[in-house]
């Protein structure tokens, strides 16, 4: 009897496991690329913790397209394309009828998780709702922004408003700060090389890619800062080129434009997947706090992150090879700073 006994306690435990793996979360995450990239370490401790077959994100496509087989997210949906708005009426008005594609949307997950909507709201009201309509699911609302005076990182906020919802006795860890979340493929690497090649960089020498852009213009170190040092690390040996995006080009004069061209080359207007080519081809990558500062960090590139109004203890990159140099001057996005400079320069030629 305690073998059989045994054995169907191992039984269970095998179709319990299995169960937990066919099961699917969702998490709406409507922010950009900075905001998708500080949700990857939920994703993952969600995956991991409740051991589900996968984890799939919903958000605008220009930003989450990069994710399915670089990162732990399974695959990807355009919320641009579905009426989730629709989600935001008084519950009394809100109707579904047979075959709602709403109800198609959250039909596959057991766990849906959003940064859409607020506690309380008529938002989580007709979601809970909308998700109900074809199984039992769990609905947890995350808020995107800490509290004032919050000062852990915002992915432990992430993490801990998810222990606190799910009602598990879940351990959140801060493992992925060492991780690498996302993997360049062999095909990015080759795009990468074809995107220096067409600029003449010297594969040689140690490349640097200086990104002075940011969605805030208050986040951006002062451009003559980033001049300084791809000047100095060029009159070292080293390759520098500059990556300017849509909000560079907008930001700069064409006259700017063309002083950056000649201080050091320029990648100009790449997709996303692009930026990953490049990037996986970079020996160090120096940037203010924005999305791709971010998104080198999670790759593993070896990152200086420059830090003015924002609180670094919260918003820092995540990955194994960040470093921030934080500033609390005013002129931060107005004038040079011959000092945090240098403190650039020395960890960039550290070695």
């Amino acid at each position: 009897m305690p073998v059989d006994s045994d054995i169907l306690v191992l039984l269970q435990q095998k179709a319990a496991q299995m169960a937990r793996e066919m099961q699917r979360a969702v998490i709406l995450q409507p922010g950009a690329i900075g905001d998708c990239i500080l949700t990857l370490p939920l994703a993952k401790f969600i995956k991991d913790s409740l051991q589900l077959g996968g984890v799939d994100i919903l958000g605008h496509t220009e930003y989450i397209g990069i994710l399915p087989g670089r990162a732990c997210i399974d695959s990807i949906r355009s919320m641009d394309s579905m009426d989730l708005h629709r989600l935001f009426v008084e519950p009394k008005t809100f109707d579904l009828a047979d075959r709602d594609p709403l109800i198609n949307v959250f039909a596959d997950y057991a766990w849906i998780v959003t940064f859409m909507g607020e506690t309380n709201s008529n938002f989580e009201q007709n979601l809970i709702f909308t998700a109900n309509c074809s199984h039992s699911a769990e609905v947890i609302m995350l808020s995107m922004k800490p509290p004032e005076g919050f000062n852990q990182h915002l992915t432990e906020f992430y993490t801990q408003q998810f222990i606190t919802q799910s009602g598990f006795s879940l351990e959140s860890s801060s493992a992925w700060f060492s991780d690498i979340l996302i993997r360049a493929t062999e095909a990015d690497r080759d795009s990468g090389k074809e995107l220096l090649k067409e600029i003449n960089v010297d594969f040689s020498k140690k490349l640097i890619v200086i990104n002075p852009g940011s969605g805030g213009t208050d986040k951006c170190w002062y451009l003559n800062n980033f001049l300084a040092i791809a000047e100095e690390v060029r009159s070292k040996g080293l390759e520098v080129v500059f990556l300017l995006g849509p909000a560079e080009q907008q930001r700069f004069s064409q006259t700017r434009i063309k002083g950056i061209n000649k201080v050091a080359k320029c990648l100009v207007d790449l997709t996303l997947t692009q930026v990953i080519g490049l990037l996986s081809c970079t020996d160090g990558f120096v940037g203010n706090d924005s999305g791709i500062t971010h998104l080198a960090a999670v790759m593993g590139v070896r990152t200086l992150a420059v830090f003015g109004p924002t609180n670094p203890a919260v918003y820092k990159p995540v990955g194994p090879a960040v470093t921030v140099f934080a500033s609390s001057k005013k002129a931060f996005a107005e004038k040079p700073s011959k000092g945090l400079q240098q403190k650039l320069l020395t960890a960039l030629l550290l070695d």
